[in-house]
């Protein structure tokens, strides 16, 4: 992609169900879970940039001993730093005493992070302050171990003010209005409350208090305490929790928005937002790692049982398509797939817009993320010219002279590399007009390849957002090759709303398909429309989030995708642009074709999978009307 969007978060979530010693003794390591760990967070590492954390949990840890470690990091490579702060915790050992590397009870009595429950997570910072406070795992503590809570996750909630004043109405004052903290605290409240209820139970016989707390630890209902806390929940979530006895969690919305995959055998059980880094860190094949089904929580008891429960009823399944396109790292097989497919997809519109004329035209690809839909548009380039020569041999092989023949067997596609993205530059000079400049050569490019002023160039984008870096950086530099023409394809639809289940696309003024349909709007004398969805708008907010709908879809409905695609191109165009510019996108229905299980396209189609998604995009809309530069949830 050519323009970075930020997203939040990969989750990594690790327990061990053997003695720590185990794996001392099959693995040469006693260390083998935060090994695996790393593994985990590093394969996921596109997931979060801002910062990371982990914390790990000691089972049957004697009271007085600390049991719960945790620690965050927002270094410019956090997860090694990370790392490297827990290494530092055996430096000693391994210098002066190395016989006890070994020894894992000695290990786990007193070097903290060595336990038998891990999780870690990378966060993506969408919105608000960037400061280590906002990274996760966020811990909500207290004396009674069964009490204690550990969260991570990647989530937004639409609904954020309607679950703070719930927690208002149970009596919490929490110190901040953030998604994390509500959700922190809605399930430790209902966490509270089963411990409250089975301590009363078990006080009635005549228990003990220490005979209570081991009964309660046994007895909790994690299942249970999930379905109350997330009953009111709207938003697209996976999240793992850790409770302080070791019971552990991870949970996924009803929609399926936001991915989430495990695997179990008898000696761990692994949950991780990507499915290749749990092939990668365990070694084992695509069948064995599997995916939470939505409205489902994977239940990990300190005993070891493992269950997979409903906590909420499943809703369509509506999973994010753009962790397909471009958020989910392409070594899993299903994406690489599918990315291959959308640039196949994209062949038909792509050779009519240049007449089939194959001679004479370049295709290339915008790096990184874009390399593969374009080698799926190249199969689809192939697959044409040999339905060409096959059926140019079939109906006039008696008229083919040798030269004609030699000519249709030579048939190709031009591929070259054109783009090339010189990841050191930075535009670190802060005024505007330097900065554009700078901005321009962020991107360099292959000279000699183009025919000038002859040739058109083809160049595949994953998608386009802002279309601020093809204006100002890439159409600049491809221009000097003096194509005649350039057409820019994206392997993704228009993005027309924003997102509001975790990616960084809030704000309607950041799409350029928006700023299409404005301007569309206001050549043409039509500027009551966008009046009228205001006061639609604006009035729609006052409504119970379940009766609106997204009235921003009337924004577009004046318009082809065609319409919208030309106006785009002009948008996008430098003033000194001397190609000819052109922007092909991919439709709906391909993107359906290419990823028939990720059907969440709201971005796309503003067909939200929640009431709060309908919610957002109208709120979205009033901001950008009354110039309040402000998230919409």
């Amino acid at each position: 992609m050519s323009e970075q969007i930020k997203h939040e978060c990969g989750i990594a979530f690790i327990r061990l169900l053997k003695p720590l010693s185990y794996y001392q003794e099959k693995y040469g390591t006693a260390l083998y879970g935060l090994n695996k760990l790393y593994l985990l967070m590093e394969k996921q590492h596109n997931r979060g940039q801002d910062g990371a954390g982990i914390a790990t949990i000691k089972l049957d840890m004697k009271p007085g001993s600390r049991y719960i470690s945790r620690y965050r990091s927002m270094a410019q490579n956090a997860v090694a730093d990370i790392f490297g702060y827990v290494q530092n915790k055996f430096v000693g050992i391994q210098e002066e005493t190395p016989e006890l590397m070994k020894d894992t009870e000695f290990l786990k009595q007193n070097v903290s992070f060595i336990g038998e429950v891990l999780l870690g997570h990378l966060r993506y910072g969408t919105h608000g302050k960037n400061s280590i406070e906002n990274c996760h795992p966020f811990l909500r503590q207290n004396n009674w171990m069964t009490r204690n809570l550990v969260i991570a996750g990647n989530f937004n909630m639409t609904n954020v003010d309607e679950l703070l004043e719930q927690l208002y109405e149970l009596g919490q004052h929490p110190k901040e209005k953030a998604d994390t903290v509500t959700v922190l605290e809605k399930i430790g409240h209902f966490l509270d409350d089963e411990n409250q209820l089975l301590f009363d139970e078990y006080k009635k016989e005549g228990l003990s208090n220490v005979e209570i707390t081991q009964k309660i630890s046994n007895s909790l209902n994690v299942a249970n305490i999930l379905r109350r806390s997330a009953k009111s929940w709207d938003g697209g979530y996976t999240m793992s929790g850790i409770i302080g006895n070791g019971d552990a969690f991870v949970m996924r919305d009803p929609a399926g928005i936001r991915p989430a995959f495990y695997y179990v055998d008898d000696e761990v059980v692994v949950a991780a937002s990507e499915r290749p880094a749990i092939q990668t860190a365990f070694k084992v094949q695509i069948n064995s790692v599997k995916e939470i089904k939505p409205g489902h929580a994977l239940i990990i008891k300190k005993d070891g049982t493992v269950s997979e429960e409903m906590f909420r009823e499943p809703l369509e399944k509506k999973a994010c398509s753009f962790e397909r396109i471009y958020f989910s790292r392409g070594s899993d097989a299903d994406i690489y797939k599918e990315r291959k497919k959308l640039g196949e997809l994209l062949c038909p519109q792509v050779l009519k817009t240049v007449n089939y004329d194959l001679k004479n035209t370049v295709f290339s690809f915008i790096p990184n993320t874009a390399e593969v839909s374009f080698y799926g548009m190249v199969d689809g380039l192939h697959k044409y010219i040999r339905d060409v020569q096959k059926e140019t041999l079939l109906q006039r092989k008696e008229v083919l002279d040798d030269t004609a023949l030699d000519e249709l067997l030579s048939m190709r596609p031009r591929v070259e590399k054109l783009a090339i993205k010189d990841v050191k530059l930075r535009t670190f000079i802060t005024q505007d007009a330097d900065r554009g400049e700078m901005v321009a050569h962020v991107y360099d490019t292959t000279y000699g390849v183009i025919k000038n002023h002859t040739d058109t160039l083809v160049a595949v984008d994953d998608s386009i957002v802002r279309g601020t870096t093809l204006k100002q950086s890439i159409i600049k530099i491809i221009d000097r090759l003096h194509p005649k023409k350039i057409i820019i394809v994206s392997s993704a639809p228009q993005i027309r709303y924003p997102d509001c289940y975790g990616i960084d696309m809030s704000k309607m003024g950041q799409f350029v398909a928006f700023d299409a349909a404005i301007q569309l709007l206001k050549e043409r004398g039509q500027e009551h429309i966008i009046e009228e969805v205001y006061q639609k708008c604006k009035a729609s907010l006052e409504l119970p989030k379940e009766e609106i709908v997204n009235h921003v879809k009337e924004i577009y409905a004046s318009f082809t995708p065609q319409e919208i695609s030309d106006q785009i191109a002009k948008i996008i165009t430098p003033a000194d642009t001397v190609a000819e510019v052109e922007v092909i996108y991919q439709t709906l229905e391909n993107l359906h074709e290419a990823c028939p299980n990720h059907m969440g396209d709201w971005y796309f189609s503003g067909d939200y999978p929640t009431p709060g998604g309908n919610k957002v995009v109208n709120k979205a809309f009033v901001n950008w009307k009354e110039g309040n530069n402000q998230r919409a949830y």
